[in-house]
């Protein structure tokens, strides 16, 4: 319901409308991404009351109708950043692609002047023209905030909300940063394994996961994708599983799922989500346009759907030599 404006809340009826619409399909909505922080509360200004206060009632409308996950993210301003929304790829296809040199040397303004140009940019979560519109005001905003008050108005806004959610039935899955390091000197803070260990201790409670998303932590080549899931497994709520390819000067760009086509070794990821015995949930996550569909940038159902076979024909795959180690011991 991307059409409601982050910070108001979700009704019974907007949700049921949702669940109807996804049942006719036989599809369930025990997911919801996202439900989207208000700036507010990120700022921590006395407004943010009213705001938390929505965003329990709209954890409470969602339990009732079955929902089992929240996504979410505390990005500042921008809910994920790239430079290219059809970049031409060697194989003939298009997709997402962050050019580092032009973020670092460029005003956020003009870049946003430069974004809004390209076709779908408003469509996407967390571009939304009303948010953008408040740009310039955003920014003067956050000039006082530095890392550390943004970890204390995150601590804050869980102790708020973890209960509610634990109350319903809700599991709550913080996204990483995307890309996971600050850009136009606003604060990122979910971007590393320490700083994901530091979230998880805010708040002690099961209720408070991560959405561990392969792509957006991968951006950072120093992020080893395979120890965290199975570090942190047991609070991975949802599983987003894409993969990218680095370039040396620090650009990177979305590609196809199989790990051939990118940096991210998505084998071995998904191996250690098969090793740990993962039983949340996955998605495929981005996707190139491919066979010149129209679509979102970075939603192309066909490549996502490529995506899906590819993930399950891994999981089949370590299924299988883990029936056939069983069966080499003895066991039953």
């Amino acid at each position: 319901v991307h059409d409601i404006p982050a910070g108001e809340c979700w009704s019974v009826d907007c949700i049921e409308e949702v669940k109807m619409q996804a049942a006719k399909y036989n599809f369930n909505i025990d997911v919801v991404e996202s439900v989207n922080v208000h700036e507010d509360i990120k700022l921590g200004l006395p407004s943010r009351k009213k705001y938390i206060e929505n965003y329990k009632n709209t954890l409470k409308n969602l339990g009732r109708a079955g929902v089992k996950v929240v996504c979410y993210n505390f990005m500042p301003v921008f809910d994920w950043t790239r430079t290219d929304l059809y970049k031409p790829q060697s194989d003939g296809s298009t997709a997402l692609f962050y050019e580092k040199a032009k973020v670092d040397n460029i005003n956020p303004v003009k870049f946003l002047e430069q974004m809004s140009k390209q076709e779908g940019l408003l469509t996407m979560p967390g571009w939304e023209p009303e948010r953008l519109s408040k740009i310039k005001e955003l920014f003067e905003a956050y000039k006082e905030i530095k890392e550390g008050e943004l970890w204390e108005n995150l601590k804050y806004f869980l102790q708020e909300i973890i209960p509610v959610a634990q109350e319903n039935g809700i599991k709550m899955a913080i996204h990483p940063d995307d890309p996971p390091w600050s850009i136009f000197g606003l604060p990122r803070i979910i971007t590393c394994r320490d700083n994901i260990k530091k979230f998880l201790s805010l708040v002690d409670n099961p209720s408070n996961g991560l959405t561990l998303c392969s792509g957006s932590l991968g951006s950072c080549t120093k992020n080893d994708i395979v120890a965290m899931v199975r570090e942190f497994g047991g609070k991975i709520y949802f599983a987003h599983i894409r993969n990218i390819r680095h370039f040396k000067n620090g650009d990177f760009t979305e590609t196809s799922h199989k790990t051939s086509d990118g940096s991210l070794d998505i084998t071995e990821i998904v191996k250690a989500y098969h090793d740990i015995g993962y039983k949340y949930y996955v998605r495929p996550d981005h996707g190139r346009h491919i066979w010149d569909e129209k679509c979102r940038p970075g939603y192309g159902l066909y490549d996502r759907s490529l995506g899906i076979m590819y993930i399950f024909g891994l999981w089949d795959a370590f299924e299988k030599i883990s029936a056939s180690k069983r069966g080499q011991y003895g066991v039953e």
